[in-house]
């Protein structure tokens, strides 16, 4: 067998030809080298002349070509010649060419023969041979062969046989076949290094596996990978380079990936390119991308595109996309179409969808069928949803469940929801577990919870020291402090109370202008206490007339010191009667205090007129 010559040369040749579903991907036939159809048809000519002459190379050359060229009957008698002249290349295509008209035994036992005589491509053939029949016992000891003998397609092989079995060694084998230059043993070794990762792909501690997933993920891509290409997007994505993403999922979208078409849509429209955007989306939902259908669907919606976006959501079922029947329950609920929205709800629920369970539940509260709510609420909060668990907790304390209704408000506050933090903030203060009623606090407040910030605020505030005195009596202000911080940060938001309060310690520091601002803006938005002590610094100004004004809509509110202060000013001015009637009013509004003060007024303002 020394005849078949050195394996080296045989492989500069190009003359061993892989079976068409043996080859790495597309199952294509090797192809031959690059040549115009003239230089190939003399490179024939001048074979064929070889081959006449008993060359036994130029017979496995030219075997190999017609092979290539898919000539099986021109091929098969020059592949024999060369074969039983002991040329182990020929042997190989010999198997193959068997293989291709359906003799996979016969094919097998030419491989056999040319694998024996150091083919790697041959053991692979062998091996895969094996492997189709069911004996991974041989087709491990020849796919094994090819493999260490540098072959990328039997690396391959190999390492896809151990990691069907979850054998350890696969990895080290898929490495090897990637780094010769397989594109899938590339994009397999870097979802299996993409796998050790956190979700989305967060590293953790593992940075040189996310490099490394990225490196391998760049030259599968870099040879064609469409889906390679798809995942390094993503990353670069998660990343914020958000171009060389957009090149590499329009790369992947251009080969036929939906996912990649999707993304890119996406990437589109969040630079505000809305129409191209659509464009791709209407290309991968065509493909059959649910995701893109939903993407569509929200689209029209947004337009006002109602029976559009109703055809692409159904779309977006069609594919087994969930959220298809759930955006459906959106649209349906949103035209106030109830019966269709709760039966859209239900489907994506008893899929799983738990956002849809949520809404359902939803649903049937607001109908008033809570025991119906209930085991949807728990199975949307069960299936991780933050907003059932947070509902959950509204409604066992609306039944007075104090205990399961903190519970539930725990577990949603645990997952970053915020008014369920504000929740667990106060039931810990009412407690008296001020500590953990501050941590939650601080959570709510700083997912921008004004009702949050406040009640931080008032626990920082009653725990300030007293205000040091001047020597001459005068206080001493120093820098605001984090209580008032928090203060404004509620009042910025909106917050009456927190508003007055931020006013309050405006007037405190001498800022007069400050604190009207704040009070004005805590009255206007409908504070009494915002009104009461705006009047107040109006009349501490010198503005009794516009004092008198905001004092009216406070009392009128239920202000019982704002009434008083009415009943003062009209009585100064002599209009007792209208005095007498501010007096009354805050008697009736209190407190007790104001009540007896009004009272006395009130009567002496009455001994007065019937004097």
């Amino acid at each position: 067998m020394d005849v078949m010559g050195d394996k080296a040369t045989l492989l500069e040749t190009g003359r061993f030809v892989q079976p068409a579903d043996f080859s790495e991907s597309t199952g294509d036939l090797s192809q031959p080298m690059d040549r115009d159809e003239t230089g190939e048809a003399a490179e024939e000519a001048r074979q064929r002349l070889a081959a006449q002459t008993g060359d036994v190379e130029a017979m496995s050359v030219l075997g190999a070509l017609l092979l290539r060229r898919g000539d099986l009957d021109g091929a098969e008698p020059h592949l024999r010649a060369a074969t039983a002249a002991g040329d182990r290349a020929a042997a190989n295509n010999l198997g193959v060419l068997l293989h291709q008209r359906g003799y996979a035994e016969d094919a097998a036992g030419w491989w056999r023969i040319a694998a024996v005589a150091g083919s790697a491509a041959a053991a692979h053939a062998l091996g895969r041979h094996h492997r189709e029949r069911g004996d991974e016992p041989a087709a491990e000891y020849w796919l094994r062969q090819s493999a260490e003998q540098g072959h990328a397609l039997g690396a391959y092989a190999l390492a896809d046989l151990l990691e069907h079995r979850g054998d350890t060694g696969a990895e080290q084998w898929m490495r090897i076949a990637a780094e010769r230059g397989h594109r899938e043993a590339a994009y397999r070794l870097a979802r299996a290094l993409d796998r050790r990762l956190g979700p989305e792909g967060d590293v953790g501690d593992d940075h040189g596996a996310g490099a490394e997933a990225e490196q391998w993920y760049r030259q599968a891509a870099a040879r064609g990978h469409r889906r390679a290409a798809l995942h390094l997007g993503a990353i670069l994505e998660r990343r914020g380079a958000l171009k060389e993403a957009g090149r590499w999922y329009l790369t992947s979208a251009k080969d036929g990936e939906a996912r990649a078409a999707c993304a890119l849509g996406f990437l589109l429209r969040d630079a505000g390119d809305t129409e191209s955007a659509a464009v791709w989306w209407l290309r991968a939902a065509q493909d059959g991308d649910g995701n893109a259908a939903n993407a569509l669907g929200a689209l029209h919606a947004e337009r006002g595109e109602s029976q559009t976006a109703e055809r692409w959501y159904r779309a977006a079922m069609d594919a087994g996309d969930d959220n298809g029947a759930y955006n459906l329950g959106l649209l349906c609920a949103e035209q106030a179409r109830t019966a269709q929205a709760e039966q859209w709800y239900r489907r994506a629920a008893y899929a799983g969808h738990r956002e849809a369970a949520n809404a359902l539940a939803i649903l049937l509260l607001q109908g008033g069928d809570t025991a119906g709510a209930e085991p949807w609420f728990s199975k949307a909060a069960e299936a991780g949803s933050v907003d059932a668990a947070f509902n959950l907790g509204i409604l066992f304390a609306g039944r007075g469940e104090e205990a399961v209704a903190l519970r539930w408000y725990e577990r949603a506050a645990a997952a970053g929801h915020t008014e369920a933090a504000l929740q667990v903030g106060i039931a810990r203060l009412r407690d008296g577990d001020e500590t953990e009623a501050e941590r939650h606090l601080r959570c709510a407040a700083g997912g921008g919870s004004a009702e949050a910030a406040y009640g931080l605020a008032t626990v920082l505030d009653a725990r300030r020291p007293p205000v040091p005195a001047h020597s001459l009596g005068e206080p001493v202000h120093a820098g605001k402090s984090e209580c008032e911080e928090w203060y404004e940060r509620a009042a910025s938001q909106g917050h009456r109370r927190a508003q007055v309060r931020v006013g309050m310690l405006a007037a405190a520091r001498g800022d007069v202008v400050e604190a009207a601002r704040w009070y004005r803006e805590a009255a206007e938005a409908g504070s009494r206490n915002g009104a009461f002590n705006l009047g107040l610094l109006l009349a501490r100004e010198g503005s009794d007339p516009e004092a008198a004004v905001w004092w009216t809509r406070a009392a009128d509110a239920g202000h019982g010191r704002a009434a008083l202060r009415l009943a003062l000013v009209y009585a100064r001015r002599g209009e007792l009667a209208e005095g007498q009637r501010w007096a009354d009013r805050a008697v009736a509004l209190g407190p007790a205090e104001v009540s007896e003060r009004a009272a006395r007024l009130r009567d002496a303002l009455r001994e007065e007129l019937s004097a």
